[in-house]
């Protein structure tokens, strides 16, 4: 059983007043306006070493790939470098002002995707930095992700600093309204269909709006049964994982791995509630595979496990994600939770509007511990390169909307309001703070590409570690990382 630990700067019941008076008395601790500054310091650390470090408990085979899809573009490495990031906040003033933090809240990690009652809804979707920590940090990764996107786009640097404020601005005046109202209405607030064709409206008319309902009508095509289709095959009558070597490969039956993840689920069980617990039990493991996902969670395990239920119609996909402490930890605070599955879940579960029916968290065998959830239902998140203009400032203040919900659901939205005030100064502040750690982000991305081009990092796949990688797997190991000892 999940033991709640409050991230609340205020008592229970303290007063209205007294919470806007601890509010405007933050900007004593670090103004408005200095939430506008950035500058490299000499001491920075080095943002490849950094990255290099945070490799070290990742499987080295995959850290090509990891490096490949980074080096994308300057936007796909700020998605992977959130270790970067966070030790650059750390080492500013910050509001004390604390929230539940998604962590790493760029745009991308933002979309559509099903309640347990199947409507679909718009929210934070990723949760593997999850720690409390000063409400204007999230604000921050997401302003910067927008200017980011938009140099991406070749937009004019107008467009990109526009969008990043408006993503503060939205916050603002979102967190506002949330300050305004009964608790309970920020915790049963949603961001669902009319409000997403509002967005598009707003955007682009009537045709956007048209574009969101198409995108609307994508994701709820996108269920489980998706993901069956595209990673499974039936063979001999029975439904199995394909083997699609590096981003898919299927764990053998009565192997170390597919024994071990099947004792992991029982342990699973146990972070469920019992009426989930209870349809969790209806089903049973079929077939077991490792896939590789994301950009910056690349060379992390991540599990697939088959489920079946009554026949062969009625499966389910969960993905078992490998979770490691946050890369916020260091400049926060250490998790209250024993298990990072666990940090990842009641933070999740915390600041998201509706959680997936089956997320939840266990060990492996061998001490790795995952978060768990089904596999893509009815998800989607529009395209950042399909972004321009208008319909890129508008997504911005959706996406500070939604941010600021989740962040009146975990925090004192009481107080960051009366911090934040009725004026644009905050607004204007990170769009300055944007600008300059836009470019530090250029500077990183250069440097990281040097790295990849010397050799210091690799970027290429070296066909050996990959079928040693692929060997391991196929004999039902779990592969090493460079921190763990031969087994």
């Amino acid at each position: 059983m999940s033991t709640f630990v409050p991230v609340f700067d205020f008592a229970p019941h303290e007063s209205v007043t007294d919470r806007e008076n601890r509010g405007r008395a933050a900007r004593k601790r670090v103004s408005r306006k200095q939430q506008g500054l950035w500058e490299v310091s000499a001491d920075r650390p080095d943002p490849v070493q950094l990255l290099a470090q945070q490799e070290t408990s990742r499987v080295p085979a995959l850290l090509p790939l990891r490096h490949e899809r980074m080096g994308a573009s300057a936007f796909t490495f700020y998605r992977g470098s959130a270790v970067v990031m966070a030790a650059d906040l750390g080492s500013q003033p910050n509001s004390g002002l604390r929230v539940q933090l998604c962590g790493d809240a760029h745009l991308s990690n933002f979309g559509l995707f099903a309640a347990p009652n199947r409507t679909p809804v718009f929210d934070l979707n990723d949760f593997d930095e999850t720690n409390p920590g000063p409400f204007e940090w999230d604000v921050k990764r997401l302003s910067v992700s927008f200017l980011l996107a938009a140099q991406d786009n070749g937009l004019p640097v107008s467009v990109g600093r526009s969008a990043a404020r408006s993503a503060a601005r939205q916050y603002r005046i979102s967190i506002a309204a949330n300050a305004a109202r009964p608790e309970i209405d920020n915790w049963y607030e949603r961001v669902g269909t009319a409000q997403l064709e509002a967005w598009g409206r707003q955007a682009a008319g009537s045709a956007g709006a048209k574009r969101v309902v198409k995108a609307e009508k994508r994701a709820q095509a996108r269920t489980m049964w998706t993901a069956v289709e595209k990673l499974t095959e039936v063979v001999d009558g029975h439904r199995r994982f394909l083997d699609a070597p590096p981003l898919l490969v299927r764990v053998p039956k009565d192997t170390l791995s597919d024994g071990a993840l099947r004792q992991a689920i029982d342990a699973y069980a146990e972070s469920l509630s019992d009426d989930r617990r209870a349809l969790l039990e209806r089903y049973e493991v079929i077939d077991v595979g490792h896939k590789v996902v994301g950009v910056g969670s690349v060379g992390l395990l991540a599990w697939v496990l088959l489920l079946e239920g009554r026949d062969g119609n009625d499966v389910l996909v969960l993905q078992a994600k490998q979770a490691q402490a946050s890369v916020l930890e260091p400049y926060t605070a250490p998790s209250v939770y024993p298990n990072s599955g666990q940090r990842v879940v009641e933070g999740q579960r915390l600041i998201q509007a509706a959680s997936d029916t089956f997320l939840g968290w266990s060990q492996g065998v061998l001490g790795r511990q995952f978060s768990l959830r089904q596999l893509r239902d009815m998800k989607w998140s529009p395209d950042p390169s399909s972004l321009a203009g208008e319909a890129l400032n508008s997504y911005a203040g959706l996406c500070g909307h939604v941010l600021a919900r989740a962040h009146a659901r975990s925090g004192d939205a009481i107080a960051i309001s009366a911090y934040l005030g009725a004026s644009e100064i905050f607004d204007a502040s990170i769009e300055d703070f944007s600008r300059s750690y836009a470019k530090t982000v250029l500077k990183d991305y250069q440097e990281f590409t040097a790295a990849v081009t010397s050799g210091q990092l690799e970027a290429t796949d070296h066909d050996d570690a990959l079928a040693d990688y692929l060997a391991e797997i196929r004999r039902g190991q779990e592969p090493r990382s460079t921190a763990e000892p031969m087994r």
